[in-house]
């Protein structure tokens, strides 16, 4: 199907005029800055901070364009990969009229984004063993639906999605598809950022958080065609991404190797958790998962998690979520942190 976004785009955004900051009329890094009204004369705190960011992040986006394999006017940074959500619905959707689909059981934050945007939820749940409905997806489109978003792999399930459905939906859907991989580097399928050629309907979200051991630092990816690039970056915030937050994720991206020995790692502590976990009776199930946790289905959900918070051990009850019932969620930890897990779980008396 044809995909416009000029048409898909708010029509006041298309017109707005971007707030210049002074680092966007010069971008060289020598001079004397007497132009944003900072501090002169240093930090309060160890270390230099006086001075605002480069508002685009350029030297990250070169760096992260050849070890993500894209050009780097594909990238956008956010505050996480929550503000790109936030931007995505600002940009696209209008408050009390479109609306986006959603795919329970799935990442809360989209919700949550939504109604602070007075955004409409479409929702069609995932199968039982938590793969798309397709036709369901499309057959619930209409012509306010704006954004479809796909997490996979799946949270909370934590399973890969089959391929060939996000193909059929991006095929077919004339609005945004988003493909969150939050998790993607814990799973053996490609990113669809190899599909941005093919696909101007397509942005894929990827994470600092997860893998790349980040999560303080709150830096989320967003890998798109240039058109949609340049429209989150108008709308965003000047600096949106801290002058501390660029320099460690330049220094991350410097040892980017060291991903592949902390993907392994993680591997062999999720199959010993998982082999452990299989033995205690009151688990039925514990789901296939191509993330950093497992999902797993028990008997008394609620009692285990409280009774786990007792013993200062903190997992997730997604008992509470659709297609989730009797279900909890735990990261996988070192063998010391899954240790003491197995452990208190082996206290709980049903």
């Amino acid at each position: 199907m044809a995909f416009n976004l000029e048409k898909l785009l708010r029509p006041h955004i298309a017109n707005i005029k971007p707030y210049s900051s002074a680092r966007d009329e010069y971008s060289g890094k020598a001079g004397i800055f007497l132009d944003a009204n900072e501090n002169p004369f240093g930090s309060m705190a160890s270390g230099s901070f006086n001075r605002y960011p480069d508002p685009y992040q350029l030297d990250i986006k070169q760096k992260l364009a050849e070890v993500k394999n894209v050009f780097a006017n594909q990238i956008f940074l956010g505050n996480g990969s929550d503000e790109a959500i936030d931007l995505l619905m600002r940009a696209f959707c209008i408050p009390g009229q479109d609306n986006i689909i959603l795919l329970p059981p799935t990442y809360g934050m989209y919700e949550v984004s939504a109604g602070i945007n007075d955004i409409e939820i479409q929702k069609v749940n995932l199968t039982e063993d938590y793969q798309l409905r397709p036709d369901a997806i499309l057959e619930a489109v209409n012509e306010s639906t704006k954004i479809i978003f796909i997490c996979s792999p799946n949270n909370p399930s934590g399973n890969k999605v089959n391929r060939k459905d996000i193909y059929q939906v991006l095929d077919n859907f004339n609005g945004l598809v988003v493909v969150d991989e939050a998790y993607i580097d814990f799973s053996d399928e490609p990113s669809f950022t190899t599909e941005l050629e093919k696909y101007p309907n397509l942005l894929v979200m990827q994470t600092f958080s997860k893998a790349w051991g980040l999560a303080s630092l709150r830096i989320g990816m967003a890998f798109a065609s240039e058109k949609i690039i340049k429209i989150l970056n108008l709308i965003k915030p000047p600096y949106n991404i801290s002058g501390l937050t660029q320099e460690k994720v330049l220094e991350a991206l410097g040892n980017a190797d060291a991903i592949h020995q902390v993907v392994k790692d993680t591997f062999v502590e999720r199959q010993f958790l998982e082999a452990e976990v299989s033995k205690f009776p009151f688990v039925k199930k514990i789901f296939p998962s191509n993330a950093n946790f497992i999902l797993i289905k028990v008997d008394g959900a609620r009692a285990i998690y409280e009774f786990l918070i007792e013993q200062t051990i903190i997992i997730r009850d997604r008992s509470k979520v659709v297609l989730c019932e009797d279900c909890l969620r735990v990261s996988v930890g070192t063998r010391e942190e899954n240790e003491a897990f197995l452990k208190a779980l082996n206290l709980f008396k049903p």
